[in-house]
């Protein structure tokens, strides 16, 4: 048995839709990562996990889905950007979201001011692990030269990376994004805002939506199920505990580190 695995199997989580049509085809498993916020040691140990659960369960057709928040806030954020890369997969496809954590990091390549924000939410720790040194307190006459000394020191396959990286993406029954949806507006009509910010109105809407929403960005203790979505931010960089949904028909299971 891995160790581990949360014991929680849902056969029928209280989101499942009203008809008997399973939320993922027969043969199809999706394999779900909540936010990674540069801890690389916790994501070599969870895709470890995730690549015996197939092994163990052998299915015909998986994917992989990362939900973003590669970056910030832990320490090794350099080092999960080259994992990200490499690109090396167990499954038959791998579907990379953006995070806004990631916007703020390319926003700052384009502006050296939003440093002055996104050094609250974790930057600094990103601009650390890319080697750069600056004195604190950062004051604004810093802000080009460490923009030009972070454009100096990422690879390009890392900016092409993050540019890769899609707002939103579905299987079956199920919509994946970032933070969520605004659940009073249909999915194809969802902005990037609410996709990669939002909290209320969607965390504590009490219906059902058109598809299950697989989402991070609100970190809590343990994963979520609720009736129209399920969370699996859960504070990889201060818990130690970076989560994956396991999804396959109507089932939802979790592995975490």
């Amino acid at each position: 048995m891995i160790s581990g695995i949360f014991k929680r199997l849902v056969s029928k989580s209280k989101g499942s839709q009203q008809d008997d049509e399973p939320r993922l085809p027969d043969g199809v498993r999706v394999y779900v990562i909540g936010d990674i916020h540069g801890r690389i040691d916790l994501l070599e140990r969870l895709y470890a996990m995730m690549e015996a659960d197939r092994k163990e369960q052998p299915i015909g057709h998986c994917v992989e889905v990362f939900l973003g928040d590669y970056i910030d806030r832990g320490p090794s954020s350099r080092e999960v950007l080259d994992w990200m890369v490499k690109g090396h997969s167990f499954c038959n496809k791998r579907i990379t979201l953006r995070g806004n954590h990631e916007l703020y990091l390319q926003d700052f390549l384009n502006d050296p001011g939003v440093i002055s924000s996104w050094g609250q939410y974790g930057g600094l720790e990103t601009l650390h692990s890319y080697g750069l040194k600056f004195r604190m307190p950062m004051g604004e006459d810093q802000w080009a030269d460490i923009q030009k000394g972070l454009l100096d020191a990422m690879p390009p396959s890392h900016r092409v990376f993050l540019e890769s990286c899609i707002l939103s993406a579905g299987a079956g029954k199920y919509f994946f994004a970032h933070a969520g949806v605004n659940p009073h507006i249909p999915l194809d009509d969802q902005v990037a805002q609410d996709l990669l910010w939002i909290r209320e109105p969607f965390l504590s809407h009490d219906k059902a939506l058109p598809k299950m929403i697989v989402h991070g960005h609100t970190p809590t203790e343990k994963p979520q199920i609720e009736v129209h979505r399920i969370g699996i931010d859960t504070g990889a960089y201060i818990t130690g505990r970076l989560t994956c949904a396991v999804l396959e028909g109507n089932d939802v299971r979790f592995l975490s580190t």
